[in-house]
């Protein structure tokens, strides 16, 4: 059973490693959850890795505070196309779809945390190994960053970070990170680490932490 309260404090720092989280079957046939940020029930506001089995599709929903997701590996598909590796969509408040996989796939998706005026849709691919920028407005900025081996991170936080490691290894004064762990730092508190020896590439958001529905 899925809890409906976890890292809901928002004043502090949260850390999962996804990779070593079980996965918590959903009521759909096929498809499993690992949360990393959850509040409320099956309508939930949550942030989680989502593995679709191959021939599996989620019921036909809208996205009431909007969604946004990376897919991590295999082909996440809808009504109005196919997303493979590397594929950042986000849909925006008042948009839906019957999402499915027919080959499979593994998704890191946030729920129902767009701004209450975000209304833009979007489809990017990663590309390459450098940095990128995926996405930024007002209220928001996501984008990619590759540290070479051994390298310093440094990034000041003045309204909120959130990250996913996609490669790589990184490590803090208190902590161990490998791909699929996840973190969000509060406002205020810098992201300070050094990339492991074959170094490291996150995805990251920087927005102001109580954004959402």
């Amino acid at each position: 059973m899925i809890v409906e309260r976890l890292n809901t404090d928002l004043s502090q720092r949260a850390i999962m490693h996804g990779y070593a989280l079980p996965w918590i079957v959903s009521p759909l046939p096929g498809v499993d959850r690992r949360p990393l940020y959850r509040l409320g029930g099956e309508q939930a506001r949550a942030t989680s890795l989502v593995r679709y089995a191959p021939g599996s599709q989620f019921s036909p929903h809208l996205h009431s505070g909007g969604e946004e997701f990376l897919v991590l590996d295999g082909v996440f598909e809808d009504e109005h196309g196919r997303y493979p590796v590397g594929s950042y969509v986000r849909n925006p408040p008042g948009s839906g779809h019957t999402p499915g996989a027919s080959e499979g796939c593994t998704i890191f998706v946030r729920l129902r945390q767009f701004h209450a005026q975000d209304r833009e849709q979007l489809v990017a691919s990663l590309a390459g190994e450098g940095d990128q920028l995926l996405f930024e407005n007002a209220h928001e900025r996501v984008w990619l960053r590759t540290f070479s081996a051994d390298a310093s991170i440094q990034l000041a936080n003045p309204r909120g970070l959130e990250l996913l490691l996609l490669e790589g290894t990184a490590h803090g004064e208190d902590f161990q990170l490998q791909p699929l762990s996840w973190m969000r730092l509060p406002p205020g508190m810098p992201l300070a680490a050094v990339a492991g020896a074959r170094g490291a590439r996150l995805w990251l958001k920087d927005a102001a932490p109580d954004l959402g529905f």
